[in-house]
C-alpha cells in the first residue's frame, strides 16, 4: 500500500530542499519526524508538516499505523522561479531567480497488511417492466435507384515535370 502526498511552490530552493529530504529517505515514520524536529534548516519545518499530511493520510483513508510506515521514497523538483531584479552600478540591474519546489512523498509500510476499507453501500434499483408496445409499418417509400453510368472517363496521365526551371535546357 502506497500512501501519497504532494507540497507544491514551496519558496525554497530545490538545492537546499534535498540537503533535509536525502536525511529522512528510507527512515521509519517515527525516526523520520524525530529527525525532522531537530533539524535546524529552514526547510525542515514544510517537510515535517508534509510528512504529518502523508501520516494523516494514510491513518484516515486506509486505516493504517503509523508506526508501521517508512519513507518509501521523496522527491524534490523544481517549480516555476520568481525572477527579480538587483540594481547594481551605472544604472545596470542583475537579474535573480528565485526558485521554488515541488516535493512529493510515498510512504509504504513495513509489514504490509490488508487495509480496512469501509465497503461502500451499494443500493440495489428496482427493474421496471415496461410494455411491449406493437410495431405498426409504415407506409414505404420507394428507394431511389441510381442508373449507373455507362460512359468511363479516362484521363491521360503525363510524366511528371517540374513546374518551374532557372535555367533552360
Amino acid at each position: 500500500m502506497e500512501i501519497k502526498a504532494s507540497l507544491k511552490y514551496l519558496r525554497i530552493a530545490p538545492r537546499k530542499t534535498r540537503l533535509v529530504t536525502k536525511l529522512i529517505k528510507g527512515l521509519s515514520v517515527p525516526q523520520a519526524e524525530a529527525q525532522l524536529m531537530f533539524i535546524k534548516n529552514r526547510s525542515a519545518e514544510p517537510i515535517l508538516k508534509l510528512l504529518k499530511s502523508a501520516i494523516s493520510n494514510a491513518e484516515n483513508n486506509f486505516h493504517l499505523n503509523k508506526d508501521n510506515l517508512f519513507i518509501k521514497s521523496i522527491r524534490v523538483d523544481e517549480g516555476p522561479a520568481l525572477k527579480r531584479f538587483r540594481p547594481r552600478a551605472r544604472g545596470a540591474a542583475y537579474p535573480i531567480k528565485k526558485r521554488t519546489s515541488h516535493v512529493n512523498i510515498v510512504l509504504a509500510e513495513i509489514y504490509p497488511q490488508k487495509a480496512i476499507v469501509p465497503e461502500k453501500k451499494v443500493e440495489h434499483k428496482e427493474e421496471k417492466t415496461e410494455e411491449i408496445k406493437p410495431v405498426i409499418p409504415k407506409e414505404e417509400k420507394p428507394k431511389k435507384s441510381f442508373k449507373p453510368v455507362e460512359e468511363k472517363i479516362t484521363k491521360k496521365v503525363l510524366p511528371k515535370q517540374k513546374l518551374f526551371r532557372r535555367k533552360a535546357i
